[in-house]
């Protein structure tokens, strides 16, 4: 499935180009920007599915990195900083990945 089959095109480019720097990236502010906070708790679960790239029901710390090109394909990788702080902000069980439950968490911030 496409992100922008879940999002707006339009905001999915507003929101990567807003965070192309190195050590930008904020994801409460990058959630809000592609309109995610405003959608339904199932489309919430697509777009996790969709950043899940090896399907284990898990957005491991590799697949976060990459979390931007998720949203799309000239998207830049996070920095090693970026990456654990998001991790760190989402993980609220401890084991080192991100389960569904813990991303839409994360989303309603």
């Amino acid at each position: 499935m496409a992100m922008n089959s879940i999002l707006n095109h339009d905001d999915i480019k507003k929101a990567v180009d807003a965070f192309k720097a190195a050590d930008s990236f904020n994801h409460k502010r990058f959630f809000d920007m592609v309109g995610l906070k405003g959608k339904s708790a199932d489309d919430v679960k697509k777009v996790f599915h969709v950043l899940d790239a090896d399907n284990s029901g898990f957005i491991e710390e590799e697949e976060l990195k990459f979390v931007l090109k998720g949203f799309a394909t000239d998207g830049r990788d996070l920095t090693d900083k970026e990456t654990k702080a998001f991790l760190q902000a989402a993980d609220k069980d401890g084991d080192g990945k991100i389960g569904a439950e813990e991303f839409a968490a994360l989303v309603r911030e």
